[in-house]
């Protein structure tokens, strides 16, 4: 049967217009990079040193990342213990906290002066040096190794239980699991796994900014920043951010490409049973692996609250005015991207253009935030002072940035919604506003709020854009925490990590129980 015409409501017809709208802030930036940038020759030989330290990283931060989450995600898929379900949430906590203060987190556990080389010296053993490539891949694995953990484990969880009892029937023994399940599950989830996170260690600025060592460990993303703000070379600028986009683009392409799920076939949604190969010995290797990877996550966030909590009170006036203007940033950038999400999503869910609009929306995942920066400062200087305009230019990259995480939370419940009470409402006349209200928000405000919560936590500790433009006076928490710590005052910035980890996630935990309160299950 053929499916129904429905009619474009003036919501959804408002999704088309900011669909293109999205199209124009990320196209327009990026197209005024290329026709800035010169030719090939002006490439300097520290910016060919700049790509390959880019590519370096990027590959053996995700191999380290990935190798690493295949154990851990083994062992949760396979275990059942108290605590199991905080843990995983515990494996959410990097990838919404501000990239500074996990940062400083690591460097008070593996710094010159921490707590690993404070142990070392107390033994007379050498010490560990966390700058350059050794810091940026310590980085960069504390920060995806959730991601990676929780993509790994969704394949192990897609094994039904049907298969591991006939397994068990069959005898089956360690070799013979690996060969028919877990071997095929990695071939299926690995690759793009793999390429999702070297595409975010690519576009990593703050890693490099700080645990960069000099010329040697610099990023494409950290000189395009050099360029533009230590050079004022815009042409250079804008010719690196073109070489940005195209080895993000490739990546995107890549990873879109070998993203699949693994298939064992449907079942009953039955609960987990214990695997055939499950040993004493199995079982003290999970436990051993799930205790290292949680104190690899939270030592350093406990390193931040124990080394910070002290110096809060007596911070400076400057930062608490940074984190005031950090939070009206925030929920402006937060209200932005809600309100580009929400009829976007309205749109993709109930017609056909599903495939294009979503790809609008994972545009600003390809375009790298700093290249857009750099294309609105080339578009707005001719015009007027970008350094006046620094907040609200934040402001809108940070909701370009947060718009593929709204999108992919708001569309599944939007078409859920349209497909069960957008029939009813249709069969009770409800149109406009009074449909969106009754039928269709109560519907989506868990994922509104987790949405809205990660938009919010990713603002929050943004240190990307803003220090392209920002002034004296104009500073954001995280930018002020790295100029604290640039300038040696190292309790005051550990201090401000503290607000900012705290603010961060306070944000994000307002938004997501906000949508869970008295919502619709």
């Amino acid at each position: 049967m053929a499916k129904r015409a429905e009619p474009v409501t003036s919501l959804q017809a408002t999704g088309g217009v900011l669909a293109l709208l999205v199209v124009l802030c990320i196209l327009g930036p990026l197209i005024a990079v290329i026709l800035r940038a010169e030719g090939l020759s002006d490439l300097r030989a520290a910016d060919w040193a700049a790509i390959r330290f880019t590519l370096l990283q990027a590959a053996l931060s995700a191999v380290v990342s990935c190798l690493a989450a295949i154990p851990v995600a083994r062992a949760l898929a396979r275990r059942r213990f108290p605590g199991r379900s905080a843990f995983i949430a515990l494996l959410g906590a990097p990838f919404i906290l501000p990239v500074i203060v996990a940062v400083m987190g690591l460097l008070a556990i593996f710094g010159r002066s921490g707590w690993i080389n404070s142990a070392l010296e107390g033994i007379g053993a050498g010490t560990i040096e966390i700058y350059g490539l050794l810091g940026v891949v310590l980085a960069h694995v504390f920060l995806n190794l959730p991601l990676a953990t929780r993509l790994l484990l969704q394949g192990w969880l897609s094994i039904p239980s049907e298969r591991i009892r006939l397994a068990r029937s069959l005898n089956f023994q360690r070799r013979h699991m690996q060969r028919h399940f877990e071997w095929p599950l990695l071939a299926a989830t690995l690759p793009g796994a793999l390429l999702v996170i070297f595409l975010i260690c690519t576009t990593s600025f703050a890693v490099a900014l700080i645990l960069g060592g000099g010329p040697a460990a610099t990023t494409v993303e950290l000189a395009i920043y050099q360029a533009f703000r230590f050079d004022f070379d815009l042409g250079r600028a804008a010719y690196l951010g073109l070489v940005q986009v195209t080895i993000c683009v490739a990546a995107g392409l890549l990873a879109w490409r070998f993203a699949k799920a693994a298939q064992f076939g449907g079942g009953l949604d039955r609960p987990a049973m214990r695997w055939p190969d499950d040993t004493p010995a199995s079982r003290r290797f999970d436990l051993a692996v799930l205790t290292a990877a949680g104190a690899f996550l939270l030592l350093p966030l406990l390193a931040v609250v124990a080394e910070g909590i002290g110096a809060v009170f007596g911070l400076p006036l400057s930062t608490w005015e940074a984190a005031l203007r950090s939070i009206a940033l925030a929920l402006a950038s937060t209200a932005l991207a809600v309100g580009l999400a929400l009829p976007m999503a309205l749109l993709i869910a109930g017609h056909a253009v599903r495939a294009g609009l979503e790809g609008v929306g994972l545009l600003s995942i390809a375009v790298s935030p700093l290249v857009v920066g750099t294309g609105l400062f080339i578009i707005v200087f001719p015009i007027a002072d970008p350094v006046t305009l620094s907040l609200p230019i934040t402001g809108l990259v940070n909701a370009l940035v947060a718009l593929p995480f709204l999108l992919r939370a708001l569309i599944p419940a939007a078409a859920a919604a349209e497909a069960t009470q957008g029939r009813l409402a249709d069969a009770l006349g409800m149109r406009g506003s009074a449909r969106l209200r009754h039928a269709i928000l109560p519907r989506l405000r868990r994922p509104l709020g987790f949405g809205a919560g990660l938009a919010a936590a990713f603002s929050m500790g943004d240190l990307g854009v803003i220090a392209l433009f920002s002034a004296p006076g104009q500073e954001t928490l995280p930018l002020e925490m790295y100029r604290l710590f640039g300038s040696y005052r190292t309790d005051d910035a550990q201090g401000a990590a503290v607000v900012l980890m705290a603010l961060s996630l306070g944000l994000f935990w307002l938004f997501d129980r906000g949508g869970r309160v008295n919502a619709a299950a």
